[in-house]
């Protein structure tokens, strides 16, 4: 058991995450082809206009259908349904926390995709100022909101507000990137348009346009680019407190040294600062790890299931995976 351990600490975690994103991309995007369904209640960009390929069924759509329909369908049989169905998504976040973004999210592998390749190139990446992150942070929860609220409203009068159009009654899906991207990957390119039939239409498949644009460019530029601004982050974020994986980390042995900032793709300060919290996951964290790979002390940082480590930080795992990328920039 004890040499289990040590392997796993001793890991190459960029290796490992790096086959993992291929095998989970794999299933979700092609894995319709060979019967793999992984059900249609995952926490988003499993997209169901992949028809064909999808191995996995984002609920979002489904969400957005159930809540545009009038309060009073849901004090029958329909409020029972729709709650059982909430339930069964947010299984997904209590299991996986936040590591869903860092290991499964096809976006999520996609901005890593886009980032080794500007490494390649030897392009520098940009940051966002301090200043401006606080900003950012909440942009997130106001996209949440809004594309919560906006299919509510197709069929139901809110404040004495008249009702909206039924071209809003799946805003998230008009404008998510992977409607277009994912589908895309199977050759299927037929998202990629403009609506035209209605002035409704036209702006939301117009914008979903823009922000596909916006993702790949920005995701070159800027490491995890779309998470910052991702709804389901923050949806996820809400209910991680009770999730069963955790990033923990034990202040006392931190020496503030830096190195778990440094490897941090979203620049969480927090992660380095914070010598109080023991739970570091925070709203903008996907829970890749490498902040523990990166790691120098024992025990520092680990991160738990169900109350068992799985992975934590050692001086033994730091030196032998900065050698792997001593020897790899050697060859470079």
């Amino acid at each position: 058991m004890f040499d289990l351990k040590r392997k796993i600490n001793n890991m190459n975690l960029i290796r490992f995450r790096f086959w993992f994103q291929i095998i989970a991309f794999a299933l979700i995007v092609y894995g319709g082809y060979i019967s793999f369904d992984l059900g249609d209640k995952l926490p988003t960009f499993a997209c169901v206009f992949n028809s064909e390929g999808t191995g996995g069924k984002c609920y979002v759509g489904m969400l957005q259908h159930d809540l545009k329909q009038p309060f009073e369908i849901f004090m029958g049989f329909a409020g029972y349904a729709f709650l059982i169905s909430l339930i069964m998504f947010m299984v997904w976040f209590w299991i996986l926390n936040k590591s869903w973004c860092g290991f499964v999210c096809p976006l999520g592998t996609m901005q890593d995709w886009l980032t080794a390749l500007r490494e390649k190139l030897k392009i520098r990446f940009s940051e966002y100022s301090w200043a401006s992150r606080s900003n950012i942070k909440s942009i997130k929860y106001i996209l949440l909101i809004l594309l919560l609220i906006i299919p509510v409203m197709i069929s139901n009068s809110i404040l004495g507000l008249p009702k909206l159009p039924n071209g809003l009654s799946m805003p998230f899906c008009d404008i998510c990137p992977g409607r277009m991207l994912i589908p895309a990957f199977t050759g299927n390119f037929n998202q990629f348009y403009i609506d035209f039939s209605s002035k409704t239409d036209l702006v939301m498949t117009t914008l979903g346009m823009i922000i596909v644009g916006l993702f790949l460019v920005g995701s070159f530029i800027k490491k995890r680019f779309f998470c910052y601004f991702c709804p389901m982050s923050a949806l996820q974020y809400i209910f991680s407190k009770p999730a069963l994986l955790k990033l923990y980390k034990n202040g006392t042995k931190c020496t503030k040294c830096g190195d778990c900032y440094r490897a941090c793709d979203m620049d969480i300060l927090e992660i380095a600062d914070d010598v109080t919290s023991k739970n570091l996951v925070t709203e903008d964290c996907i829970l890749c790890l490498k902040c523990i790979a990166a790691c120098p002390e024992d025990g520092c940082l680990e991160a738990n299931f169900t109350g068992i480590t799985i992975f934590e930080s050692t001086k033994e795992g730091f030196i032998l995976r900065m050698a792997i990328n001593i020897q790899k920039e050697s060859h470079e």
